[in-house]
């Protein structure tokens, strides 16, 4: 598993990177950034994978196995990863601006999958939207966006 992970972030160094790798690197630091905020209150529960999940088959238009074994990957990276600079740095690398509101929208709905939106879930989404340079009226708008209906 870990020389499939080492073999997505290899193949930027090397020329004869495709279009398909592209994706999966993308994919995968997208995974991890949803990750960080599932985990960063300390409580990663069925209701927060759940919305993970789901983020990610409407995000990539994968199929549930897949999703799940994206997931694992993302997982075992962000538990190598001493910082978050190697998924940010990817998503400026391959996302689109709408891309990458796309991401900030699905880090809120996982922020708000369990109910309560934790100070270090909010902390986490706001430096990945700085770090991937996101207006922060697109991160407020992402915001409203994915809030649950009261």
């Amino acid at each position: 598993m870990l020389s499939k992970i080492l073999d997505i972030f290899q193949a930027e160094m090397r020329p004869e990177t495709n279009a398909a790798l592209s994706e999966e690197q993308k994919r995968l630091a997208c995974a991890a950034l949803l990750i960080e905020v599932a985990i960063v209150d300390n409580e990663f529960d069925a209701k927060e994978l759940a919305c993970l999940q789901r983020v990610l088959e409407d995000s990539f238009d994968i199929p549930k196995n897949q999703s799940a074994e994206l997931i694992t990957l993302a997982q075992n990276e962000c538990m190598e990863s001493t910082s978050m600079y190697q998924f940010t740095q990817q998503i400026n690398l391959h996302c689109s601006p709408q891309d990458k509101f796309d991401l900030i929208v699905g880090m809120w709905r996982i922020a708000y999958a369990d109910g309560e939106l934790d100070k270090y879930e909010e902390y986490v989404i706001r430096k990945v939207a700085d770090l991937i340079h996101v207006a922060h009226g697109d991160f407020i708008r992402a915001k409203h966006h994915s809030r649950p209906s009261q």
